[in-house]
């Protein structure tokens, strides 16, 4: 993992909105933005923009913690927590 990988890593996690999306994802993966979104307003009662929240998939995709998968005209998104891990791994190493 390079330094670029690992500040993107950590630049997404930073945001206390992506880390709930996140948690979203590891609680029920394969969301459409309309899922993520219903969801978000139903928990937190705030509501996030469709464009807003396209904004922090696109940083989680760019990250590498978020995958995509199309179904015909519909984007699903799924967790990846290998970069997660990956980048703990460059980060500290054999310091755990």
């Amino acid at each position: 993992m390079t330094d670029d990988d690992l500040d993107r890593v950590f630049k997404a996690l930073g945001d206390p909105t992506r880390r709930r999306i996140i948690d979203r994802l590891r609680a029920r993966p394969r969301q459409s933005l309309f899922e993520i979104c219903a969801q978000s307003f139903a928990e937190d009662g705030a509501t996030l923009s469709r464009q807003a929240v396209t904004q922090h998939l696109d940083m989680l995709e760019k990250a590498g913690i978020v995958c995509i998968e199309w179904s015909g005209r519909t984007k699903f998104h799924t967790l990846d927590a290998g970069p997660l891990r990956a980048a703990v791994e460059a980060w500290l190493g054999n310091h755990l």
